[in-house]
């Protein structure tokens, strides 16, 4: 049977400006548009990118029983300090071997009220994944694929723009730090609770984002989702917004040293890798504050592969494939490569990296692009150490480092910002 090819609303805008689409995820998404993944890149690290994001998936937990249920099934202790409603928080879904199903953003309204973002197609494989475990509990679980508009802006000037179109923008934004969010898309919450657009339009609105820069994800009714992307677009030309696609979006998160699910992380032990705080390790790093799927298997990890993040001398790149391996410095095959791309904000002077956005880079700096991304490997490595990308037609040079992209914009003041 032939497969099935989703359309996002906007698919239509897409092809008009002359996007190049390709298959994601089963949906057919814009790589980049005729400006360039470069310019779109830049325009995230200096002005602001607006990116087509309704192809992930969301699944709705609700009930008295729901926090037990993600308690169980979700790495994230939600019973931490810093869980309170409004806060969202980063984390995965593992199966009981320790790999991962899918990472995702939980958001809590309250503790019987989630909304769990997770990556395209994988809606109906995590609800049926925490159905399976909640058992007699008084849960009830929605897969909402396809049932909201999703959009992200992202960049310095993603603050200004939203003003442009939100109702009491100065009220919202008080008080939202990084991975906090404001409002609902569900009717059934207070309106008192709800965050609008000037036109009384609800959203909920995320200061989370996959690139590592200051922005927002904004959730609304589908209904309104393409008068939502035409407003941002429209109030954004003042401030140099660029629309994106998908390879812009991927250079900025590799760079922001963010992984890709099912290719930086995957169905094999979730350990031994930059994300430990998507963990819910104790203060000596000796066991879990808490039960959940996987973790013994993660605690008994002790062949696990180790994920390291690199930076290249320039900006070729090597494409991860069967035949691409990591050698070490006496040429001894030592691993694979999970992701290889070319950061173009980025480069080097005098063995540092500045990124196009760094206060303090040299007089006449510009980024001629670095390549970046992880080599999952059988050794253990440290930050300085040179590995070999190989592949049949070429072989590179990279450095295993702690962070690729300096001087991200995503941790800032919001009232740096407006």
């Amino acid at each position: 049977m032939e497969k099935q090819i989703r359309k996002t609303l906007l698919h239509g805008r897409h092809l008009a400006q002359g996007a190049n689409m390709a298959d994601f995820g089963g949906y057919n998404m814009p790589l980049w548009y005729p400006s360039g993944a470069k310019n779109e890149h830049i325009a995230v690290l200096t002005h602001a990118g607006l990116f087509d994001t309704s192809h992930m998936a969301a699944v709705k937990v609700t009930g008295s029983n729901a926090h037990d249920l993600l308690q169980r099934c979700f790495t994230r202790d939600l019973n931490a300090s810093s869980m309170t409603p409004g806060k969202c928080v980063y984390g995965a879904y593992l199966n009981d071997s320790g790999g991962v199903i899918d990472d995702a953003i939980v958001y809590p309204s309250d503790r019987e009220h989630y909304l769990t973002v997770v990556n395209a197609g994988m809606g109906g494989i995590i609800a049926a994944h925490l159905s399976a475990q909640k058992g007699a509990g008084n849960v009830e679980i929605s897969d909402l694929t396809d049932q909201l508009g999703k959009l992200d802006i992202q960049g310095p000037m993603s603050a200004k723009i939203l003003k442009e179109i939100l109702a009491e923008p100065e009220k919202i934004f008080q008080n939202m730090p990084y991975f906090s969010f404001k409002g609902h898309v569900d009717p059934a919450f207070p309106q008192a609770d709800a965050v609008r657009l000037k036109d009384g339009t609800r959203i909920l609105l995320s200061r989370t984002g996959y690139t590592g820069e200051f922005g927002f994800e904004i959730f609304i009714d589908p209904a309104h989702f393409v008068r939502l992307w035409e407003m941002i677009s429209d109030k954004g030309k003042t401030f140099g917004i660029v629309v994106c696609g998908l390879a812009a979006r991927d250079s900025l998160r590799a760079g922001a040293v963010l992984p890709l699910s099912h290719q930086d992380i995957g169905n094999w032990l979730f350990v031994r890798h930059p994300w430990d705080f998507a963990l819910p390790y104790n203060a000596e790093k000796t066991g879990f504050t808490k039960t959940f799927i996987g973790d013994k298997a993660l605690m008994n990890a002790k062949d696990a592969d180790r994920t390291y993040p690199f930076a290249g001398d320039d900006l070729r790149k090597i494409t991860p494939s069967d035949q691409a391996v990591v050698a070490d410095a006496g040429g001894n095959i030592i691993g694979g490569i999970l992701t290889c791309v070319t950061d173009m904000g980025i480069g080097r002077d005098n063995d540092r990296i500045y990124s196009i956005a760094s206060p303090d880079k040299p007089a006449g700096f510009t980024p001629k692009g670095l390549s970046c991304g992880f080599v999952k490997v059988k050794t253990q490595l440290k930050p300085g150490d040179i590995v070999e990308l190989r592949d049949a037609r070429r072989r590179i040079k990279v450095m295993i480092v702690n962070d690729i992209r300096p001087a991200r914009s995503a941790r800032r003041a919001l009232k740096e910002m407006i």
